[in-house]
């Protein structure tokens, strides 16, 4: 017995040995002021881009000081995080970017959860949440044990007396050098008044007034710096995938075969039912909608994001069931996956009438941001209805998360590829140009175009470049002037910072965004040319107002604010 014990001591895996706890502290502290420096009171812009690559980057450096090889798998990870993090500067749709930030926080998680082990690819939704739960809990409590779990080995001899011969030396150099600073600092200050703005500028810093501020932000830095290190030593204490058990289930199966086969053809003979109704009225024609009281641009209006999120729900009800449905023979489970694909098949059409009723009330009102969304939103969500199809079909089915995730991540790159705010100024213009859509009002005075210039002027800057280029192919007068305007209103915004309260009048270095810069120099170019007084917008009011902007098109005043699409 004595033998046996001995010899599962001498197997057991070492602990966890951290080089040099120093290192650690000062690259998160370090990280922990970086995000101070770039974000606070600041429009954030390439700052995003600059601190995820800073913790990216920092994180590989310190496993390859702690001696930890990443998991090959675990590079790939990296081509997606890239993308999204570049896309944070190339992009400036706030939702764009706010997905973005959200890809990108997503895949470090990943990152540090599967860091040795790099089996990611493998994880079912009991494993993401768990591992999230887990990464979220350590990053609270993971540096503490391991901190105090170190042999105390590392501070013997004299490094202790030595660090601190040191550090009082420095100290003593500090204040020893501050007068001396200070006294040449005042004097070049009244050689040159330019020194002398940003000395005092530099003195500011020091204000008391601020103290409350400073405090505030140096609580702030040690939270960040102190919740990335309990990452960090998430990620490099131990290998977590080792504990992957693929068979292994999280929840045990506890739903008969019979109930459950009652909730599937129950809501498969209600689908059925919708789905012969949308056969015989939605895709039987305008007429058939007509005789029951409806508009087109009404019936379209009347659900489309229910009949989405009824899709939604359809998912999860069917891999609920996936993972709590008894299948104890081979009939249960060929029954369970026929009724399954039954399902899919009776949702897919219900996104068909989904996607009909979005084009036809964007066809009549027009695009809009939660529109365009929707809109790319359907096709991922059917990707992934098929996928789930497949998986339950080839019995893969805890692959369902790996496929989600997919599919979350395509939303996200077909949001950045298509350029949300330029997509609904192309398709918005090429109404106009078709002649469809309805007349628009505004304060009781309506004009010809159906294009709402107020709603495109309160887009990011990722339009102009659109609305630039459908300038300069635009084939009709009405249309260069319906774009004009909209460019003149755009820029009275993006590039007026004088207006009372405007977001971007504190824009800094951290705030340099390529979409702006792009915008930016295209307005320039607009200013320089011959053209210039197209791109003209008038403000009457004394206090120039952005609210009291407007241009003029067709003759018409046209506000810049207050466009009337609304959210959805």
């Amino acid at each position: 017995m004595m033998t046996e014990d001995i010899k599962i001591e001498e197997n057991k895996a070492p602990d966890f040995i951290l080089k040099r706890k120093s290192t650690y502290i000062w690259a998160v502290l370090a990280l922990g002021w970086l995000f101070d420096y770039m974000f606070w009171d600041k429009v954030p812009g390439i700052s995003i881009f600059i601190y995820l690559t800073a913790i990216t980057v920092g994180g590989f450096l310190l496993a390859r000081h702690q001696g930890i090889q990443p998991a090959k798998s675990i590079y790939w990870l990296l081509i997606p995080l890239v993308f999204f993090t570049v896309m944070t500067v190339v992009r400036a749709e706030p939702m764009t970017i706010f997905l973005n930030v959200v890809a990108s926080v997503t895949i470090l998680g990943i990152i540090a959860r599967s860091f040795q082990g790099g089996k990611y690819w493998q994880y079912s939704f009991a494993d993401y949440i768990k591992g999230g739960f887990m990464l979220g809990f350590e990053s609270l409590f993971r540096q503490i044990a391991v901190f105090s779990s170190q042999p105390k080995q590392e501070n013997a001899g004299g490094a202790p007396r030595e660090g601190l011969r040191r550090s009082l030396a420095v100290v003593r150099g500090l204040l020893i050098a501050l007068p001396i600073v200070l006294i040449f600092a005042a004097m070049l200050a009244e050689a040159d008044p330019i020194f002398g703005d940003a000395f005092e500028n530099f003195l500011d810093i020091f204000n008391i007034e601020n103290l409350g501020e400073y405090i505030v932000r140096g609580i702030l830095i040690w939270i960040i710096a102190y919740l990335l290190l309990g990452v960090l030593m998430h990620a490099f204490y131990k290998d977590h995938d080792a504990e992957l058990d693929t068979e292994k289930r999280w929840l045990p199966r506890f739903l008969g075969i019979t109930e459950t086969i009652i909730v599937l053809a129950s809501v498969n003979l209600l689908f059925l039912a919708f789905v012969s109704i949308q056969f015989q009225y939605f895709f039987g024609g305008e007429t058939m909608i007509s005789i029951n009281g409806y508009t087109y641009a009404e019936y379209a209006r009347r659900g489309f994001g229910e009949l989405v999120a009824v899709a939604v729900f359809s998912l999860l009800l069917f891999v609920g069931l996936s993972f709590i449905a008894k299948r104890e023979q081979a009939g249960h489970q060929k029954l369970f996956s026929i009724m399954g694909l039954v399902l899919f098949a009776l949702v897919s059409v219900i996104l068909v009438s989904s996607f009909q009723r979005l084009l036809l009330y964007e066809s009549a009102y027009g695009f809009t941001r939660l529109r365009t969304y929707t809109h790319v939103f359907i096709f991922w969500l059917g990707a992934l209805l098929l996928a789930v199809s497949l998986l339950e079909l080839f019995g893969k089915q805890r692959f369902f998360a790996l496929a989600a995730l997919i599919a979350g991540m395509g939303f996200i790159v077909t949001l950045d590829v298509i350029n949300v705010d330029g997509f609904i100024v192309r398709r918005n213009i090429a109404r106009m140009a078709e002649g469809s859509g309805l007349n628009e009002t505004y304060d009781e005075r309506s004009y010809s175009t159906v294009v709402d210039i107020a709603y495109l002027a309160s887009l990011s800057e990722d339009a102009v470049p659109a609305l630039s280029k459908l300038y300069e192919t635009s084939q009709t007068a009405q249309e260069k002037e319906v774009i004009a305007g909209s460019i003149a209103c755009l820029a009275a915004f993006h590039e007026n910072y004088d207006y009372p309260d405007h977001p971007r009048s504190n824009y800094t270095w951290q705030s340099f965004h390529f979409s702006r810069l792009r915008a930016h120099n295209d307005w320039k170019a607009k200013m320089a040319s011959p053209e210039a007084d197209v791109f003209q917008a008038f403000n009457d009011d004394v206090d120039d107002h952005f609210w009291t902007t407007y241009v003029i098109v067709d003759g018409e005043e046209i506000p810049c604010s207050g466009g009337s699409y609304g959210w959805d």
